[in-house]
């Protein structure tokens, strides 16, 4: 199992089984089928609304608790210290432990950053008394990074962003990297640019990333995920297909050149493909997350 150390010690899986817009009940055959392959982190969060079924597939599976490494987030409708504290009870329950190895929050909500800090604080009485393994942010620009690490005592271990060929956020991960910070991509092959926003066009079909794949006798997807690994990037491709998230597993056994590298670095248009920070507030994005 390949795996990176944590700025607290902590080991993370380098790929996971991310599970974003899985229907719950799609969620729990898709983590069987991550299991069976072997994967050990699954990434979740409050806002999907399958929290509950990736539980059930961890516990029906049958793997000693500490074997699966466990990831969620809070969403912005519970930010703010107490609502925080509350907002890993609902979690927890739902996933059906006592300890999460890895909870962020799943948006810097800039509007109203006084609440992210709160929440963050949360994070940090959580970890304090070793409900959560390791705490962590999401979607965290340079300026909500500079801005937190100035008003907490923990530095964050994750920034979840959203990182692949056609948008790397190169400023946001060299931030991160200067204060220990692992990013950990979402959309981690690009398939937001094509199933939110087709003005970008499908990297899968990508001529670069096609020879590429071709001379290391590789898939696309595959040699995305490589990139992204010989980088030092943690992963979590998201598939409800069984031969998807087993080929998404396969990437340990090839390596990318030089060369290789920097052509998929230059395949970079800065455009991203998920929402603007900014426009995530309270007001657009908000919504009750359900209780256990």
């Amino acid at each position: 199992m390949d795996t990176i150390t944590l700025n607290n010690g902590v080991e993370i899986p380098t790929v996971g089984l991310g599970v974003f817009q899985t229907p719950p009940e799609e969620t729990r055959d898709a983590v069987q089928a991550a299991l069976e392959v072997g994967y050990r982190h699954i990434d979740t969060a409050a806002a999907y609304g399958n929290q509950r079924e990736v539980g059930e597939a961890v516990r029906a599976f049958g793997l000693d608790r500490s074997e699966v490494f466990l990831e969620t987030k809070i969403w912005i409708s519970d930010y703010g210290y107490e609502q925080t504290l509350h907002g890993f009870d609902k979690s927890a329950a739902k996933l059906g432990v006592e300890q999460i190895d890895l909870l962020i929050l799943h948006q810097a909500l800039p509007s109203e950053f006084d609440k992210t800090l709160e929440a963050y604080r949360a994070l940090e009485t959580l970890l304090t008394d070793g409900r959560v393994r390791a705490i962590g942010v999401s979607n965290f620009m340079v300026e909500h990074l500079t801005d937190l690490l100035a008003n907490s005592e923990v530095v964050p271990a994750v920034n979840q962003i959203e990182v692949h060929p056609y948008f790397q956020q190169r400023q946001v991960q060299d931030v991160g990297a200067q204060h220990g910070i692992l990013t950990q991509a979402w959309s981690t092959i690009g398939g937001i640019t094509f199933y939110r926003d087709g003005n970008h066009g499908s990297t899968l079909q990508d001529p670069v990333i096609g020879g590429v794949a071709e001379a290391q006798a590789k898939s696309p997807a595959q040699v995305m995920l490589r990139w992204h690994v010989q980088q030092g990037r943690s992963v979590i491709p998201k598939s409800t297909q069984a031969h998807r998230i087993a080929e998404n597993f396969d990437i340990f056994d090839f390596e990318l050149t030089h060369d290789q590298l920097e052509a998929i670095d230059a395949l970079d248009t800065g455009k991203r493909g998920g929402p603007e920070p900014a426009d995530v507030t309270i007001e657009n994005f908000g919504r009750p997350i359900p209780e256990a």
